[in-house]
């Protein structure tokens, strides 16, 4: 199955103050990751996006959590299906036909930026 995830990380402690999204993408054994400060918005412009280690299949499936070693707090913003739209995933540069609970339309990556589109306008 093609799940993927959207994450926001909260790290908040004396040293750190950092929220973000993680973009999650099922590959198998894993999920490609990758780091998007500000959300895109849907037929809106490009945001910058940055690649972000692997990570493990569980974080599909876990809607908030604690983590561990003041490295923060994760809840899940959406998650669901994806088709993707080329004939294979390239990591660098793919487009992604997404099926969720909130967002529902392609998200195109080019390089360290993405955007999303409404499924009329792709």
């Amino acid at each position: 199955m093609n799940r993927w995830a959207l994450l926001r990380h909260e790290i908040n402690n004396n040293q750190i103050c950092d929220i973000h999204y993680d973009f999650l993408i099922e590959n198998g054994k894993d999920c490609l990751t990758w780091k998007i400060l500000n959300l895109p918005e849907i037929d809106g412009i490009a945001v910058d996006i940055k690649d972000h280690i692997n990570h493990r299949l569980i974080w599909l499936s876990i809607e908030s959590k604690v983590l561990s070693n003041n490295r923060g707090y994760v809840q899940r913003i959406d998650n669901g299906t994806f088709i993707l739209l080329e004939s294979n995933l390239n990591k660098e540069r793919f487009s992604l036909s997404l099926k969720g609970n909130l967002i529902n339309g392609v998200l195109k990556k080019n390089g360290n930026f993405c955007q999303l589109f409404s499924l009329n306008n792709q």
